[in-house]
C-alpha cells in the first residue's frame, strides 16, 4: 500500500457542466491491453504514484482486457490511502463487443446494452457510481441520442455523474447535447493528430464541451523513446498501427528528432514537450497519459512544468507541422468506425 501524502496539481474543468479535475489524466488501458505483457504490481504502484502526485482522473475502457483494467483499479484504489482514494474520478469508456481471442467485432449502443455494461462496470470498479461514462465509438445502428439518453438515466438515477462522447464528429456531437450536457469529448489530439482543430474543437467549444486528449504521445511515437530498430511484441497495436510501418516510422521519427532540437533547446525531453503542448491548446483540454511505469509518469508530470512562450510554439510549430504525420492513425478497419472522421 502507498503511504504517500497526496499532493495537488493544477486544475482543469471537464467542459461546463463537468467535474474539475487534474491537469493531466492517468490512461489506464496499456496496463491491461494493447501494448504487450504489462507488470501487474508496477502498473498498480504507478496509478499509486499518479494519486499520490495529485493526478485525480484515470480512464478506462471496460473492455481493456475483457474487465482487467477496471479490477487493476479496483485493487489499486482499494490499496491506495484514503484521500487518495476518495479524490480519485473513473472514466469508462463501454460498447466495445470482444471475442474469446480478443477480436473486435462491433459496437452495441443500445439503452439495454448502456445500462446491462454499467451495471458490469460498478462491480468490476467496486464502487456505486461511475464519474465519467461514454461509448467508445458510435454504434452505426441506434441513434446517438437513444445511447446517450440511457446514459442520461443512469445519471438520473445515480449510477453515472457526468456524461461523455468519444471519437464523435462535429454533427454528432451537436446531436448528442440536444438529448443531455455532455462534459467531455475523449479524442485522438496530439502534435500529429491535429484533425479536430477544423470543426470538431470549435463545435464542442461553442456547446461548452471538454477534450480529454489521448494518443497525445501517440502511442510513444512521439515521446523520444521509439527508435528505429524497434520491433514490438505480437498483440502489440503498434505492430500494426500505420504510423510505425515501414518508411512511415522512419519519416514520423525525423520529425521526432526535429522536436528533440526544440526540446533540448528548452532543456525538457521530448516527450515533456509533447505534453506541455498539448497543455497549451486551451485549459478545456486534458491531456491523458499513458504512462504503465512510475518512471514514465514522473517524466510525463514534469511537462506541467514547462511553459512554453510564443517563440516556443513557433519552433515546435516549424519542426512538427500539421498533417506532417505519414500514415492514418488507425489501421484502415478501424478508421471506419471513427465517427470523428467521417
Amino acid at each position: 500500500m502507498s503511504t504517500q501524502t497526496t499532493t495537488s496539481l493544477p486544475t482543469r474543468p471537464l467542459g461546463a457542466t463537468g467535474p474539475r479535475v487534474s491537469a493531466l489524466g492517468l490512461g489506464c488501458m496499456g496496463m491491461s491491453a494493447l501494448y504487450g505483457e504489462a507488470d501487474r504490481a508496477e502498473s498498480i504502484a504507478t496509478i499509486h504514484a499518479a494519486l499520490d502526485a495529485g493526478v485525480t482522473l484515470l480512464d478506462t475502457g471496460d473492455f481493456y482486457g475483457m474487465g482487467h483494467n477496471e479490477l487493476l483499479i479496483n485493487e489499486a484504489l482499494r490499496t491506495a490511502p484514503a484521500a487518495a482514494r476518495e479524490q480519485a474520478l473513473t472514466s469508462v469508456k463501454f460498447g466495445a463487443l470482444r471475442t474469446v481471442e480478443g477480436g473486435f467485432t462491433g459496437y452495441d449502443g443500445r439503452p439495454a446494452a448502456v445500462k446491462n455494461f454499467a451495471a458490469y462496470s460498478l462491480q468490476r470498479l467496486g464502487t456505486d457510481h461511475i464519474d465519467v461514462y461514454r461509448i467508445a465509438r458510435v454504434d452505426p445502428d441506434v441513434p446517438i441520442e437513444e445511447t446517450v439518453g440511457a446514459i442520461a438515466e443512469l445519471v438520473e438515477a445515480g449510477h453515472v455523474r457526468h456524461i461523455g462522447l468519444s471519437e464523435v464528429g462535429a454533427d454528432t456531437l451537436r446531436r448528442a447535447a440536444a438529448v443531455a450536457p455532455i462534459a467531455d469529448l475523449q479524442i485522438e489530439y496530439s502534435l500529429i493528430s491535429r484533425g479536430i482543430e477544423d470543426t470538431i474543437l470549435p463545435t464542442a467549444r461553442e456547446l461548452g464541451v471538454g477534450i480529454t486528449a489521448y494518443g497525445v504521445l501517440s502511442r510513444g511515437l512521439i515521446s523520444g523513446h521509439v527508435t528505429r530498430e524497434q520491433s514490438f511484441a505480437p498483440g502489440d497495436f503498434r505492430g500494426m498501427s500505420p504510423r510505425f510501418q515501414g518508411d512511415n516510422l522512419g519519416r514520423n521519427l525525423d520529425l521526432v528528432d526535429r522536436l528533440r532540437a526544440v526540446a533540448e533547446a528548452k532543456g525538457v525531453t521530448v516527450a515533456q514537450i509533447a505534453i506541455a503542448w498539448a497543455l497549451s491548446r486551451g485549459e478545456d483540454v486534458v491531456p491523458l497519459v499513458g504512462a504503465r511505469r512510475r518512471d514514465r509518469l514522473a517524466e510525463a508530470l514534469g511537462a506541467l512544468d514547462v511553459t512554453l512562450d510564443a517563440a516556443d510554439l513557433t519552433a515546435i510549430e516549424a519542426a512538427v507541422p500539421a498533417g506532417a504525420a505519414s500514415g492514418a492513425r488507425y489501421p484502415e478497419n478501424q478508421m471506419a468506425h471513427l465517427d470523428s472522421e467521417r
